[in-house]
């Protein structure tokens, strides 16, 4: 019985290790979204720019969204950004962003300097909207229908491959699916 017991370190640390090399397999861009085909978080957060201005979940809806949650110190958004400022020219939809456990200065600062994409900034200084949203850091998107529906979530910066391959095709779908309802 006492070899027995000598062998139970062996267990744990195999089944640790098959755990953890299957762990490196995973692609965290992948990940599944809790929120996936759930509204938006009901929440009331103040405007980056204006202190006091509130914007509630309720503002995000009526069109296809692009909800960017975004930090000014995190060096991926910074990548990100100058593909949103692209985005933002084209008009192609809103894009919201979430100013995620950040300063308000520098980040209004930030956006001076780099440009300002977003149709709304919500600061999220507590970080409390990303927790809600299942955020594991920034940047992060997640994609909302004109009803304020989550529909995908996409983590890590987005670029011109990211955006033609799987973002921009579902956007399209979702909006023709929107305009059909505004038919109807």
């Amino acid at each position: 019985m006492k070899k027995l017991v000598l062998f139970i370190p062996l267990v744990l640390f195999l089944a640790m290790g098959v755990f953890l090399y299957k762990g490196l397999f995973l692609n965290p861009q992948k990940l599944d979204s809790a929120l996936e085909g759930k509204p938006i978080p009901a929440f009331q957060l103040e405007r980056l720019e204006t202190p006091g201005e509130l914007i509630t979940n309720e503002q995000l809806k009526g069109k296809v969204a692009l909800l960017n949650v975004w930090a000014t110190w995190c060096p991926s958004c910074k990548y990100e950004h100058p593909f949103l400022n692209m985005l933002s020219r084209k008009n192609i939809l809103p894009i919201y962003g979430i100013n995620y456990r950040d300063e308000r200065a520098p980040a209004i600062a930030e956006l001076k300097r780099q440009g300002d994409p977003y149709t709304l900034n919500i600061f999220d200084k507590d970080g409390r909207l990303g927790l809600d949203l299942g955020v594991y850091g920034a940047p992060e998107s997640f994609i909302v229908d004109h009803n304020g529906i989550i529909r995908f979530r996409y983590a890590g910066p987005i670029d011109q491959n990211v955006w033609s391959e799987t973002l921009f095709p579902m956007i399209q779908q979702l909006q023709a699916e929107a305009a059909k309802d505004n038919v109807s």
